[in-house]
């Protein structure tokens, strides 16, 4: 149950908004100062936040939960469980910034939701664990897959690292959920390990989404194919990187993954945006020694090329041959290894002191 005091702060409140202007859903709503958690505004944008919580404990994804919900959106949040997922951060955002909230207030609200959203996030792992990304499961598609896509099972494994260190502002959470909270992140480590992908005897990346059952490579959409992950592998290497005191196997898997990020780089290729013949912006590769590294976000199996396929998913190596509605609408290259091998690596090597 939403707190009366939240809800007259929901009423009378319109707009949530900070010094800097409006804030909108998103990343914003974590990068507040301190004391915005504790004001009007934020208790009001609680109100709002909580009345999208399906009874299951989760969130919708793509929607805005500082708007007020429609009746027809609550009952299709209401219905089955068919919105609840940990795609694009739809639960994990809404917790972290209710934790704030209840570390600025103490509001009983608030601190009710978030338990629910972390007993949700404890639910939905599977014994592997792995985490889908929709939970109550879908029987058909690929929704029961293992999800790194998106962040999806890292930024699940860091919320609930976080409840289990009692890191700020999870310190409310009582002792026993802290306890399943730091089995549950053993278990997704554990997962992490069995499914990096080795070839050739060396240990590499990992596919966007892996089958729950036997853990190897699985499709998605139809250009989301089997394959190892330039974008994806990054947020699991440096959840990776993130953990104190990691074994001989963690180190190894860390190692592999930045060996391979170096072999598969793309060189000597710029990715640029233009207006092509009919005036629509579109991606292009164009040669360029000068450019920086790139990394595919699809690399072949066998191979390691880059992989870029379209909705009829036939096996394409050429960038430029890709749909003009594909190729200017989905992300098919990254610079994020970059970050992670000039600077995340020689930190981490630093601090861990190397493989053992």
């Amino acid at each position: 149950m939403i707190s009366k005091s939240l809800l007259l702060a929901a009423m009378a409140v319109s707009l949530v908004s900070s010094a800097a202007g409006a804030i909108r859903w998103g990343g914003d709503v974590l990068k507040q100062k301190p004391d915005w958690y504790g004001s009007a505004e934020a208790r009001a944008a609680a109100a709002k936040v909580m009345g999208y919580q399906s009874e299951a404990g989760a969130w919708p994804k793509n929607t805005d939960l500082l708007v007020v919900p429609t009746e027809a959106l609550l009952a299709e949040i209401r219905k089955d469980g068919r919105t609840d997922t940990l795609d694009n951060g739809a639960t994990t955002l809404p917790i972290h910034f209710l934790a704030r909230v209840v570390e600025a207030t103490g509001d009983a609200s608030c601190r009710a939701s978030v338990l629910r959203g972390v007993d949700y996030l404890l639910a939905a792992q599977y014994p592997n664990g792995g985490f889908p990304q929709f939970f109550p499961l879908r029987p058909k598609g690929y929704y029961s897959h293992i999800t790194y896509n998106d962040g999806a099972m890292i930024n699940t494994l860091e919320l609930l690292r976080d409840v289990a260190r009692e890191k700020a502002p999870f310190g409310f959470v009582d002792a026993g959920r802290r306890s399943r909270a730091a089995d549950a992140v053993a278990r997704g480590i554990e997962c992490i390990l069995r499914t990096q992908i080795r070839q050739d005897g060396k240990l590499t990346a990992w596919c966007a989404q892996h089958d729950a059952k036997t853990l190897e490579p699985a499709w998605a959409r139809a250009y989301e194919p089997p394959s190892l992950s330039g974008s994806e592998s990054v947020g699991i290497v440096r959840f990776l990187m993130a953990i104190e005191q990691p074994s001989p196997e963690i180190m190894a898997s860390i190692e592999g993954a930045v060996a391979w990020f170096r072999r598969v780089a793309i060189s000597g290729q710029r990715l640029e945006e233009r207006r092509n013949a009919d005036g629509r912006k579109e991606r292009i590769l164009t040669p360029d020694p000068a450019a920086p590294p790139l990394w595919a976000r699809f690399y072949e199996l066998d191979t390691h090329r880059p992989l870029y396929m379209d909705r009829d998913s036939k096996p394409n190596y050429d960038f430029m041959k890709v749909s003009y509605e594909r190729r200017s609408g989905y992300g098919y290259h990254s610079t994020a290894p970059a970050s992670l091998i000039e600077k995340d690596y020689p930190a981490w090597r630093t601090k861990s002191g190397g493989l053992r």
